[in-house]
């Protein structure tokens, strides 16, 4: 972007100095001279504030999309952490109960296993 605006701006400063060339060596009174420059500088002047004013509304605008889909981007991966943070603790819940489920169960066979040597 910043190639973009040094390049308008050497056009618009390279037209300038052409109009104002132009009329310097135009053949005309001195008076009439200085006032094509003056009305050219204006309208120069003028000109070169729409495409400054112009430009800014550019870079805005891009920096203002940007920020947005920044934003929504942030939001959509928070969401898709926070379900994934839920099938984590899902599955770990699952794998806790299978571990004292198989925990118990080796409790209850190795108590069945001691009575019957203990019985003996």
């Amino acid at each position: 972007m910043a190639g973009k605006s040094g390049t308008i701006a050497a056009v618009l400063a390279g037209a300038a100095i052409g109009a104002a060339l132009g009329i310097l060596f135009a053949p005309d009174e001195g008076t009439k001279t200085r006032k094509k420059i003056k009305e050219g500088y204006g309208a120069k002047r003028d000109e070169l504030k729409d495409k400054l004013s112009e430009l800014t509304d550019q870079v805005k605008n891009r920096f203002s999309t940007s920020k947005e889909d920044l934003e929504s981007g942030f939001d959509r991966l928070v969401a898709s952490v926070e379900e994934k943070k839920d099938d984590i603790i899902d599955t770990l819940e699952r794998k806790l109960e299978e571990l004292k489920s198989s925990a118990a169960k080796a409790e209850t066979a190795g108590n069945n296993s001691n009575n019957g040597t203990a019985n003996k």
